[in-house]
């Protein structure tokens, strides 16, 4: 497989998370060599948030784990890579069940704590005794290392992704890690594919909830690689409090705002990270809307940018064809007038007013969207709203990649 051009020379060095133990093995899912079964193991009174897909088709995993949140604790998650067992009807369902309850006899804890995730094929049944198979490995299997955790939950990824950030809560360093699978069925309407956060924290569970749901609005839903949203979308939190620092209940709590800026800075490295091994990108594409009616029009056009066709496919061929973009703020069904428009790539104003710039020089442009970050901005003249989206381009590698996908 052909490593993104937009991936990182190397995966990150990250740091240990006291309650947390990561176990990786091959249930063979698919047929393929590799492991694509993880087992994270956490310590007693682990607190967990989530955010989860919109998805009215979503998996059977993903309903269960909205029905476990409420309660607040996690005490284990299990990611199947290679089948997200979505659209399986009760077949899928008792895959999960037998999950759940295998693994809480196991640890020897509430089935409610037992979190689990699948991503790949949708439409085929999790088979139970791959899945039984795999986890009577994972059990016995040793710790496993983060960059092999974060390659055993990928599907069509070029690369592992991890990344970590630091806090001080109350005198004390919090450690903040976390990895992420994705690169198609991109355009979250909540979060993005599989991602999991671990800080040794101590936070309450309502108040990490809070805070991940408003890191997500900046993050993972300001992200688009193909405009379709998955159906097994999920994005866990879980804060072990192995610290012991004074515990984070509301904003007001000394610390806590060092904490939300940590977990706010590792969901944007995700989310961007995400974006980069775009199926088939070569172009990490930032969509930046000024002067909207208000924040939310602002978003809805800055996506109505990012999931064109046609503008992605003209910042593929390097070419700085305005009239794309502006087709694609017209048609987001926000408010904004021609006369008001402005365009422009990077540093470079190229429309204005409702017309071309007279005398537009274009060769130094075609020169800038030569570069593999590009900058597409937006003022609509209104308003005070504002927005950034992030997106990659459209090449011939998307189609070749999504075309044999289940072969």
């Amino acid at each position: 497989m052909k490593i993104s051009p937009l991936a990182p020379k190397s995966f990150p060095i990250l740091p240990e998370i006291d309650g947390v133990k990561c176990h990786v093995a091959k249930a063979h899912y698919k047929e393929w060599d590799r492991c694509d079964l993880t087992y994270i193991n956490f310590s007693p009174n682990t607190a967990v948030a989530g955010v989860l897909t919109k998805s009215k088709c979503a998996s059977p995993e993903v309903m269960m784990c909205r029905k476990y949140l409420q309660h607040g604790t996690a005490r284990a998650l299990i990611v199947n890579a290679g089948n997200s067992n979505a659209f399986t009807g009760n077949k899928g369902q008792e895959a999960v069940d037998y999950i759940v309850n295998r693994v809480s006899k196991h640890i020897n804890c509430n089935p409610n704590e037992v979190f689990v995730s699948s991503t790949g094929v949708i439409g085929v049944p999790l088979p139970i005794d791959k899945a039984d198979h795999g986890l009577s490995k994972v059990f016995d299997a040793p710790a496993a290392h983060w960059q092999d955790t974060a390659a055993a939950i990928c599907t069509t990824d070029t690369f592992p992704k991890g990344t970590s950030a630091t806090a001080i809560v109350d005198g004390k360093k919090i450690n903040i890690v976390a990895i992420i699978k994705g690169s198609g069925m991109i355009a979250p309407d909540m979060a993005t594919m599989l991602g999991y956060i671990f800080t040794d924290a101590l936070i309450d569970a309502k108040f990490l909830q809070e805070m991940l749901e408003r890191a997500n609005n900046n993050s993972f839903s300001c992200i688009t690689v193909d405009s379709d949203t998955s159906t097994s979308d999920t994005v866990l939190a879980f804060a072990t409090g192995k610290v012991q620092n004074t515990p984070l209940a509301s904003f007001d709590d000394s610390g806590a705002d060092a904490f939300f800026a940590a977990l706010s800075q590792v969901c944007t490295d995700m989310a961007h990270m995400v974006v980069k091994d775009g199926e088939g990108a070569s172009k990490f594409i930032e969509v930046n809307v000024n002067g909207a009616i208000s924040d939310e029009s602002a978003h809805i056009i800055a996506k109505s940018v990012a999931n064109s066709p046609l503008v992605k496919t003209a910042i593929a061929g390097e070419d700085a064809n305005w009239g794309r973009v502006v087709m694609a703020v017209g048609k987001a069904g926000e408010t904004a007038e021609r006369d008001l428009l402005q365009i422009g790539f990077g540093n470079y104003i190229v429309a204005k007013d409702g017309a071309a710039i007279e005398g537009f020089n274009e060769t130094p442009v075609t020169e800038y969207l030569k570069s593999d970050h590009i900058e597409i901005n937006i003022n609509i003249g209104l308003g005070e709203g504002i927005s950034t989206v992030w997106t990659c381009d459209l090449t011939h590698d998307y189609i070749t990649i999504n075309a044999d996908y289940r072969s």
